[in-house]
């Protein structure tokens, strides 16, 4: 079924007459051209039930280029109202925006109402910025209908056009957008994939700050993300590629010691950079693990899982170590302790890679190679991936042994990284399931433009990879469905009833003009651990 799949234009068209979403600044004053300007669109993210961040990039005088490090300080004045005219303006204030944050600018705003719809704009040296739409999450004591969320992972700029965030753009019925990691991608220009649909800035692979800034900005040219930023609160954490493929504590796959720098150097640029271009607020340690809460409807964990973890073992071995962990203990203490204190009736959790237990030893050999370079990982004698939790049972054990014996229900892992559509019950024991209980269940999204096992084929949607998505669930009981061809997003609907996952997938990544259509539904009713299929997407 094809959805009402709005064109570029019209969403721009649309989304300027609501004063919602602009595709660049528009300047108030003449001569605005060599004065202050709002290139890189506006932003909001991490919704409180009483406010939110605001993010924009000033840029002060034509020279003071993303990573420059060159421009004055300027002052910036932001607005927020209840309106899109602005007529009832409710909060405003000025802020300094600086080299020192790469003129990035980011507001606190508290004392809104919450579960409010609000605008916001930013003004500076008269020159007027885009303005952007955002919302607050329900109060801490309410009972909301629902809570729905877009869901999107893994968008690589050079794999194809952001089709997948302008449909989430279009949609006035999301209270905001989970993004699961992989914002952006590290590698220089043709590395991946090998032909480029487009091309980034900057060419070479980014290691300093200066180039994990200038990655930002350019991603931020996209006109389509740029939409998604202004249309909704957006909620992200990173995964790898944020810093380099296959990041772990004190290293990762794609860096070089030396010849790039020290690791700790190039984590650090790619950090401060982050936090700098993303609406997020730094939580414990300058990390992204955080709490949001949605009422007592749902609470929404949001976890780290690159910062902390040990460095991913080959084959399998050592991945029952009790030594080894994915999450850090500190933050695995703060999970479980979050998940026991919690009165929410769901319990989401924001999970960069997936926690199910997949064994992909059953799938045919000759297509071993190929799933392996869609999961990032080494394909010699490739039987589980060992950069998800299959790579650190330990903690995985630890996790869902508290659900089991705390009696906690209702838990679904929301996740990225694979760039295939999942759905999946979460056994306690994979060996002994059904016989033996799922304790959650998990819904992953695929990837916005990253390569999916047709792209590494080359191959037509639903040929070959029907094979290795029957194979896997063959070996793999809890796996209720697998999509490894397409590209697309999600929209997660929970009620008292029920979360359902509604899976939509793009016509084509390359076509900047790519329709929708929904593919699968799934849903996990309240109190049962299972997913089963819905007839229906959510309306």
């Amino acid at each position: 079924m094809i959805s009402a799949a709005p064109s570029r234009r019209a969403v721009v068209t649309a989304a300027a007459a609501t004063a919602a979403v602009l595709p660049v600044a528009t300047a108030s004053r003449a001569g605005a051209d060599t004065g202050p300007a709002f290139h890189h669109g506006v932003a909001s993210g991490d919704p409180l039930p009483d406010g939110v961040l605001l993010w924009t990039r000033v840029t002060p005088v034509p020279g003071a280029v993303p990573g420059s490090g060159a421009g004055p300080a300027v002052a910036v004045e932001w607005e927020v109202a209840g309106d899109a005219a602005f007529s009832a303006v409710v909060a405003r204030g000025t802020v300094e925006a600086t080299a020192a944050t790469d003129h990035t600018v980011k507001v606190d705003v508290r004392g809104l109402a919450p579960d409010t719809a609000y605008h916001y704009r930013f003004t500076a040296g008269g020159v007027r910025s885009p303005a952007g739409r955002t919302r607050t999450t329900p109060g801490a004591d309410s009972a909301p209908a629902n809570v729905r969320l877009g869901v999107v992972s893994c968008a690589n700029y050079e794999a194809g056009h952001f089709a997948a965030y302008r449909h989430l753009a279009a949609r006035g019925d999301l209270h905001a957008v989970l993004h699961l990691g992989d914002y952006l991608y590290e590698y220089g220009t043709g590395e991946y994939p090998a032909e480029p649909a487009r091309r980034h800035e900057p060419a070479h692979e980014i290691v300093t700050l200066a180039d994990y800034r200038v990655r930002h900005a350019h991603y931020r040219t996209d006109p389509d993300l740029r939409a998604l930023h202004a249309a909704h609160p957006v909620i992200a954490v990173w995964d790898d590629h944020e810093t380099a493929n296959d990041a772990w504590r004190e290293g990762a796959e794609n860096h070089t010691e030396g010849a790039e720098g020290t690791w700790r150097e190039r984590r650090a640029a790619a950090v401060q950079a982050y936090f700098e271009w993303m609406p997020v607020r730094a939580s414990i340690e300058g990390t992204t693990y955080r709490r949001l809460t949605f009422g007592r409807l749902a609470d929404l964990h949001l976890l780290d899982l690159r910062t902390f973890r040990d460095q991913q073992v080959s084959g399998g071995a050592g991945v029952d170590s009790p030594d080894r962990t994915i999450t850090g203990r500190a933050q695995l203490d703060w999970l479980t302790s979050g998940l026991s204190a919690s009165a929410a009736r769901w319990h989401l959790i924001g999970n960069p890679v997936m926690i199910s237990p997949v064994a992909f030893g059953s799938v045919p050999a000759f297509l071993l190679g190929p799933i392996a370079e869609c999961l990032g990982v080494p394909a010699g004698g490739l039987a589980i991936n060992t950069d998800q939790w299959d790579g650190y049972t330990h903690d995985r054990e630890r996790l869902l042994r508290h659900l089991r014996d705390a009696g906690i229900s209702n838990t679904v892992f929301l996740t990225g990284d694979i760039h295939m559509h999942w759905a999946n019950d979460v056994p306690l024991n994979a060996a002994t399931y059904p016989l033996s209980p799922a304790v959650a269940t998990e819904f992953v999204v695929t990837s916005v433009t990253s390569d999916n096992l047709d792209d590494i084929l080359g191959v037509a949607p639903g040929s070959l990879s029907v094979l290795a998505s029957a194979a896997v669930r063959a070996a793999n009981r809890h796996v209720r469905w697998v999509d490894m061809d397409h590209h697309g997003y999600a929209v997660l609907d929970v009620t008292e009833e029920r979360a359902q996952m509604d899976y939509f997938v793009l016509s084509d990544r390359a076509d900047p003009d790519a329709t929708s259509a929904l593919t699968r539904s799934y849903r996990t009713l309240d109190g049962r651990q299972r997913v089963t299929r819905a007839d229906a997407p959510v309306a």
